[in-house]
């Protein structure tokens, strides 16, 4: 699910934070993601990449079709929103996922003229993932199923990648098996700081105008470099207190090189040291602008980052 908004859309800003020169690779050190770090599986559900890639290498002759792949049958049901979907086994859980909670499933799809374009079934490993960083129709359909429940869902074009999605992701109406084998809370997240709105008195200021405060000090004596691959756990807010990204949140450190993030954060990370917190306030021309690609926040972002390791090494 390439973080990502597929069925991973935009995990998060961290993908932004590489891409404005600024979300899950092969190569942890080449993910630059920061804010947009997605889960270890890559599936249709999670990105358009992730789909692009199975259709790619998808595994003949791959899972056969529904006899109901063309159209929703006459029993299933339709939401207000277009996703038709049925269950074909049911579950023995009673409660459903929210929209912030981490499930963890297994999945075939297909496109409606019974082509089959991923199948975590398919490579024997079920793809875990946030639900609210996937697909809107995914999103949808998954959480009306309790835990055991095989349902199908039909996800209109509006609900999945469009009529013409980039990078070779499927078109149309989509068609997904679902079994949800296991629901787990997201983390509580953090609170919103205090000083989100501006820097206070006491935060220090760079030339550039990055200006950031030291939180609690860590143990460690050496500080990163640009080259260096760091991890870190990390919450991102606009000065309005909305968070838009949390690796906290997502119950999983991000990890990337310093040098392939937004210039804040490769200049932030660098006065830290291995077990330091600290508060960033990143001005938007170390960030994303007043005017970022479709996703990404604006204006200046308040992050606060813990610094766990450089280059694996705490």
């Amino acid at each position: 699910m390439r973080t990502k908004y597929v069925v991973l859309m935009c995990a998060s800003v961290l993908a932004c934070l590489a891409a404005v020169g600024c979300k899950k690779t092969e190569d942890k050190a080449k993910e630059g993601e920061m804010a947009a770090k997605e889960p270890e599986n890559k599936t249709a559900a999670l990105t358009a990449d992730a789909a692009a890639e199975a259709m790619e290498h998808q595994q003949p002759p791959g899972l056969p079709a529904p006899p109901d792949v063309a159209a929703p049958p006459a029993d299933a049901t339709t939401s207000a929103s277009g996703l038709a979907s049925k269950v074909i086994a049911k579950g023995t859980g009673t409660v459903h996922p929210e929209a912030s909670d981490h499930v963890k499933v297994h999945y075939t799809g297909w496109t409606t003229d019974g082509k089959m374009f991923d199948s975590s079934v398919m490579r024997g490993e079920p793809a875990k993932f946030p639900l609210d960083r996937v697909i809107k129709g995914w999103t949808e359909g998954v959480q009306q199923m309790v835990v055991g429940e095989k349902r199908r869902l039909w996800i209109p074009a509006a609900l999945a990648y469009g009529e013409n999605p980039n990078g070779g992701a499927p078109a149309g109406t989509l068609v997904f098996d679902v079994e949800l084998l296991d629901v787990s809370k997201a983390p509580t997240p953090p609170v919103v700081p205090t000083d989100v709105k501006a820097p206070p008195k006491n935060a220090k200021k760079t030339a550039t105008g990055l200006a950031y405060r030291l939180l609690s000090k860590g143990t460690g004596t050496k500080s990163p470099l640009p080259t260096d691959t760091v991890e870190v756990q990390y919450s991102g807010w606009t000065t309005d207190g909305k968070m838009f990204d949390s690796s906290v949140t997502r119950g999983e450190a991000a990890s990337f090189r310093l040098n392939q993030v937004i210039k804040g954060w490769t200049e932030g990370v660098q006065l830290m040291k291995s077990g330091d917190k600290m508060r960033f306030w990143i001005p938007k021309e170390l960030a994303y602008g007043d005017n970022p690609r479709p996703g990404a926040p604006q204006g200046m972002l308040v992050f606060d980052v813990e610094l766990q390791s450089i280059n694996g090494q705490k």
